[in-house]
C-alpha cells in the first residue's frame, strides 16, 4: 500500500473504533447528549476521509481523463466531480 491508501486506512480504522465506542455508549446507557457529540466527532473524521479520497482521485483518475485525447471521458469526469460537490452541498 503506498502512503496515502495507508492514511486513508487508518483513519478508517479509528472511525470503526470510535463507532465501537458509541455503540458501547448506548448499550450502557450514556447520556444523550454525549452520545450526539460522538457521532458529530465521527461525521467530522468520515469528511475527512472523503476529503482524502476525493483528494487522491483528482491527482490520479481526473487528472488522467483531463489530459487525454477522449472528450467524452472528460466530460463524464468532469460530470461526475460535479455530482459530488453538488451531493455535499445538499447535506
Amino acid at each position: 500500500m503506498d502512503e496515502q491508501t495507508t492514511a486513508i486506512v487508518n483513519r478508517l480504522k479509528s472511525v470503526e473504533g470510535h463507532v465501537r465506542g458509541v455503540e458501547k455508549m448506548v448499550e450502557d446507557g450514556a447520556y444523550c447528549i454525549d452520545i450526539v457529540n460522538q457521532i458529530s466527532a465521527i461525521q467530522s473524521a468520515l469528511n475527512k476521509v472523503s476529503g482524502l479520497v476525493l483528494d487522491r482521485h483528482l491527482h490520479t483518475c481526473v487528472t488522467t481523463a483531463i489530459r487525454g485525447d477522449d472528450p467524452d471521458e472528460r466530460e463524464r469526469v468532469i460530470d461526475e466531480i460535479m455530482g459530488v460537490f453538488t451531493a455535499k452541498s445538499k447535506l
